[in-house]
């Protein structure tokens, strides 16, 4: 099914399918689970649970910023969906002047990474409107409304590698291979979690902890408020798995998409028409792997286990036919082969926390700097300004002990659609961080530190700040006020 979503200015296309019917789950009772005490695994300042993009950033940055910090991660790598989900396309990182402003820790990983490990323009051309040079990068990933953006690709293992070192670097605590089961909620503050392992279910206390699982598990089992009203057909809704082809010629590709229109189109008729799930692929950081992004399912939710099962299943099948296909009819597709099937699931929404501010598509038009800014987000088109990031959107309304960081952070649903993306998860995550370890080393509550010694500590990590001054001195006590504490 083709669907065009437009989410105010921007508009989007793709192929999005709908969910299989399937017979409703059935009843089988109930197991009661008997009490038992459980062994503490270990005690710290920090927890940050989830390591993706948000939660790497959030514990490199509370370890930078002194605290003694635990990172638990359920799969065997960091980086989540811009490594494991081989979301390796990154999305904006400048503006559109062409002003790198999602920076921090973000722009430490680009820093270290090897120089053959990204793809993308050259610093001189960011913000170029120059006809050729946007013509050019459009195929690639990194132009848009004819302006050429630094959204690079990057080679997923030497982020997976990079990611680790910083935060052993740093002294963080690294536990690969377990699954954060329950929040341990005390008076109305966590306190830590319990965790599933080989080992089995042992516990981990924390002065503060994150939530970077994207999908909001810890506040939402912690009792926090949250919303979740994107409609299912909306692109932002959708799962996929992603995939990697090898043995391709990305440059022939392009050549032919850009050179020959009517024949492009009918090339993607036809593969709708052989394949079903159907989806072109883009450019990677090599010309001989291509990325499919895609096909995006719709109806299925992030939350059921059956749903994540069916989207698995179909996205599997869906590799080995493109395959087929691109090799008999694509240009530069001839000795493609599967590479790599996404170990992580590419989801785009589940939960999104009420938190004490948030992100708000009535702010898009004003550009104003929040008083609790902890980043900047680019705009979703050159007809607005860039865009505030407040602290406040990390700050659950009323649970203490915890703050979230990543794609479910307190938002509206149109502003959720660059607040997801990994750019925006690395802001978040370094903010969420630096407060952790600020509350911990105060032994306060995160939504009573001073924003003004979060900003500076930020803006000494290298992240880009405009708030200051003396409005930022009384953003702590707007934020416990507005949370009516």
């Amino acid at each position: 099914m083709k669907t065009v979503v437009r989410t105010d200015e921007r508009i989007l296309s793709s192929d999005i399918f709908d969910r299989d019917s399937r017979v409703k789950r059935p009843d089988h009772g109930s197991w009661a689970e008997p009490g038992k005490n459980i062994p503490v695994y270990h005690r710290c300042g920090v927890l940050v649970v989830g390591g993706g993009p948000s939660g790497t950033a959030a514990a490199a940055a509370a370890a930078r910023a002194g605290a003694d910090v635990a990172l638990l991660e359920r799969y065997n790598h960091l980086g989540g969906l811009s490594t494991g989900g081989l979301v390796i396309w990154i999305d904006r990182m400048t503006d559109w002047e062409g002003k790198l402003v999602i920076r921090g820790f973000a722009e430490e990983l680009f820093d270290r990474l090897p120089a053959d490990a990204i793809a993308g323009p050259q610093r001189e051309d960011w913000g170029s409107q120059d006809t050729a040079k946007a013509a050019h990068w459009s195929q690639r990933t990194a132009a848009y409304h004819g302006v050429v953006t630094w959204s690079p690709t990057i080679d997923p293992e030497r982020l997976k590698l990079l990611s680790q070192e910083i935060v052993l670097e740093r002294k963080v605590k690294l536990i690969y291979h377990s699954w954060a089961a329950i929040p341990i909620v005390q008076d109305g503050a966590v306190k830590g979690v319990v965790f599933e392992s080989k080992e089995g279910r042992m516990a981990i206390m924390a002065d503060v902890v994150v939530d970077a699982t994207g999908d909001g598990d810890l506040f939402a089992r912690a009792g926090a408020a949250y919303v979740n009203d994107i409609e299912e057909a909306d692109v932002h809704h959708c799962m996929n798995t992603s995939w990697l082809f090898g043995g391709v010629d990305m440059n022939r590709w392009i050549e032919f998409k850009a050179g020959q229109p009517e024949a492009f189109t009918a090339f993607m008729a036809r593969g709708r028409e052989v394949c079903g799930l159907f989806e072109r692929p883009f450019v990677a950081w090599r010309n001989d792997v291509a990325l499919f992004m895609g096909p995006r399912q719709s109806g299925y939710s992030a939350l059921d286990v059956d749903d994540l099962t069916a989207v698995e299943v179909r996205s599997h099948r869906a590799m080995a036919a493109h395959l087929d296909y691109f090799k008999a009819h694509a240009p530069g597709f001839e000795d493609a082969y599967l590479m790599l099937s996404a170990p992580q699931i590419g989801v785009r929404h589940a939960r999104r926390l009420s938190g004490v501010g948030a992100v708000l598509r009535s702010q898009w038009p004003d550009g104003v700097a929040l008083a609790d800014e902890i980043g900047v987000s680019p705009a979703v088109s050159p007809k607005f300004p860039n865009i505030s990031i407040p602290y406040g959107a990390l700050v659950p309304q009323q649970l203490d002990g915890l703050l979230a960081c990543g794609r479910h952070i307190s938002c509206d649903r149109n502003s959720h659609g660059f607040m997801r993306e990994i750019p925006q998860c690395w802001i978040t995550g370094q903010a969420a961080g630096v407060a952790a370890a600020l509350a911990s080393r105060g032994g306060i509550a995160p939504r009573f530190i001073d924003v003004g010694a979060l900003q500076s500590e930020l803006l000494a990590q290298g992240v880009y700040l405009r708030a200051g001054g003396e409005a930022a001195g009384h953003a702590a006590a707007s934020v416990a006020a507005e949370a009516g504490a």
